[in-house]
């Protein structure tokens, strides 16, 4: 058996563990497998074994990599992690299935008249910045509510929120507010949890956990 199928069956493993521990009888969460950087070939043991869920920061890159293998396996699902720049849209709904990074409303825009234009409608999840930091993406939670009104309005598929915590800092309180911000705007998905943390995330009912390392190994 491929290493990232032992890998990922662990995973698999110590969530069900985990959930039993916190008698939590609700959705195993999702496991996306943050492909990122690896090329085609480390991936395909783990699309041949039947794991659909994957994540790629870059839409370029997704494109070289996806075109072909989404259709040869219609029921893949492509998740889209990192950054979107608006110029890139147009072909990012075309490939990804997932959007976790709506951060601004130039950008809830421009995804609107695109899955006009294109007639598809990918699911969306907000992605909330609760440092504040600079270099990291998100809106402020204060401003989570009417965002996402603005966000109705223009009729996109808002399913969730997306967190990445402060790396220096303790993630279970930000997890723990993001049930509350989820409640807040009363919706099912939270997209949170990394190699490093996804175990706290499941205490905290994420759906959406994104493991890389721990599945494909580390990045070179």
């Amino acid at each position: 058996m491929h290493n990232t199928i032992q890998n990922l069956l662990s995973i698999q493993a110590s969530i069900k563990s985990k959930l039993l521990e916190l008698n939590d009888r609700g959705k195993i969460p999702k496991i996306i497998a943050v492909s990122k950087t690896f090329k085609i070939d480390h991936i395909l043991p783990l699309i041949k074994y039947g794991h659909l869920d994957y994540g790629e920061n870059k839409v370029q890159e997704a494109i070289e990599k996806w075109i072909d293998v989404k259709e040869e396996n219609e029921n893949i699902k492509l998740h889209l992690i990192g950054k979107l720049q608006t110029n890139k849209v147009k072909f990012a709904v075309k490939i990804f299935d997932y959007i976790h990074s709506l951060d601004n409303e130039k950008l809830a825009k421009k995804i609107s008249d695109e899955q006009e234009k294109q007639n598809v409608k990918p699911k969306v999840f907000i992605q909330i910045n609760f440092g504040n930091e600079s270099q990291k993406s998100g809106i402020n939670k204060e401003n989570l509510l009417d965002f996402y009104n603005f966000c109705r309005d223009l009729k996109l598929n808002i399913i969730g929120i997306m967190c990445i915590p402060p790396f220096d800092e303790e993630p279970t309180k930000f997890f723990s507010q993001m049930n509350v911000l989820k409640q807040k705007i009363n919706l099912n998905e939270l997209s949170m949890g990394m190699s490093s943390d996804y175990l706290k995330a499941v205490e905290f009912k994420s759906t959406y956990l994104r493991i890389g390392s721990n599945i494909f190994g580390q990045r070179g």
